[in-house]
């Protein structure tokens, strides 16, 4: 929090700074002097509320839309609630977190689905916009293994160290016995384990091309194909980011110049080079970021809001992020502990 922000504010005035943003919060609406007055049961008639708020609003924390509007936060108002004068636990609801954990403790589905399936839990929750960024990994591999689904295709899945798991379909050629499959897996196994794609690609093409790998025709056919699949697929996909419930944040929209604005928003979400800058932004320090506004450029003029948190490995390493997007006056005293412990909650499952 920006200490500066509450030299010379008399503790009456942070008070009602504080009833106000607190009623803002829950309606999204401009708050008036009656309804604080209301609110803080205080001795204090409807003109010395106003007089107390016009102080505010000199000191760049509120701002009034409309004339004869009640008053709403400024960025900098909302950042200083948000840091220092805002009361939450960080505990969650049982029954949230439970509905996080089932997703986290499911067996058997890959690191994208964990992410997948994790998202759209969030955004339920939160009845707002969730995201994840998970970028393009270069992780050592692990294990390799081609997967007969009947008899003619195949899955080649393929294992990395940072516990993602990506899996490809092929078409076989007929009569492929299963020999031929483990043969293939097993060569490439030995090849892949301890190096990243493409060192392992170098290496099998390589040794084929020098009459090396010492496979029958048909095993190497299979390796150069599952070589291919990846190095192509490496190459050409620019996949970072999953959003899931966009509906929510368009759902208070009520003019189609904000919808537009919102609209422009998802997509330059969308481009890889923005997802990747704000991956970059929230590894910076530990815990979750909370970027309000103009604070970040993707969203200035949006009136969103972005509550996010880095996931790591097990080697402590930042492999992405998670977090809601909603508009400014969303419940953040129950999303701030809600994304801290999903983030928290995929580490530990892939560490």
């Amino acid at each position: 929090m920006n200490d500066s922000a509450l030299i010379g504010l008399k503790p009456r005035a942070l008070e009602i700074f504080s009833a106000l943003v607190s009623a803002y919060l829950e309606t999204g609406q401009p708050v008036g002097s009656k309804m604080l007055s209301e609110r803080l049961r205080l001795d204090l008639s409807p003109a010395s509320i106003r007089s107390n708020m016009s102080s505010l609003e000199q000191a760049g924390l509120l701002f009034s839309p409309h004339i004869s509007a009640g008053r709403i936060p400024t960025e900098t108002g909302l950042r200083m609630f948000v840091d220092g004068l805002m009361e939450y636990t960080s505990d969650l609801k049982p029954e949230d977190r439970m509905s996080i954990d089932e997703e986290c403790a499911a067996r058997g589905i890959s690191v994208d689905d964990l992410l997948e399936k994790t998202t759209r839990t969030l955004s339920g929750l939160s009845r707002c916009a969730s995201l994840v960024l998970s970028p393009i990994s270069n992780a050592e591999l692990q294990h390799f293994e081609f997967v007969p689904l009947g008899e003619q295709r195949a899955l080649a899945v393929l294992v990395r160290l940072d516990g993602k798991v990506e899996n490809r379909l092929i078409d076989l050629p007929p009569g492929v016995p299963q020999s031929a499959l483990v043969r293939a897996s097993n060569y490439m196994n030995a090849r892949l384990s301890g190096r990243d794609i493409a060192a392992a690609t170098g290496l099998i093409q390589s040794e084929i091309a020098a009459q090396k790998a010492e496979l029958d025709e048909m095993s190497q056919r299979l390796v150069e194909e599952g070589v291919g699949l990846w190095s192509q697929a490496n190459a050409g996909d620019e996949t970072v980011l999953v959003m899931r419930g966009q509906s929510n944040l368009l759902d208070d929209i009520q003019g189609g110049e904000e919808l537009d604005t919102i609209r422009q928003l998802f997509d330059e979400l969308e481009a890889r080079e923005n997802a990747l800058r704000l991956l970059d932004a929230t590894s910076e320090g530990e815990g979750v970021k909370i970027f309000i506004g103009a604070e970040n450029k993707l969203f200035m003029n949006t009136g969103c809001s972005l509550v996010i948190a880095p996931y790591h490995n097990a080697n402590k390493s930042v492999i992405g992020a998670i977090g809601v997007l909603g508009p400014r006056h969303m419940n953040y005293q129950r999303i701030i502990p809600m994304v801290d412990y999903t983030s928290r909650a995929i580490a530990s499952v892939l560490s």
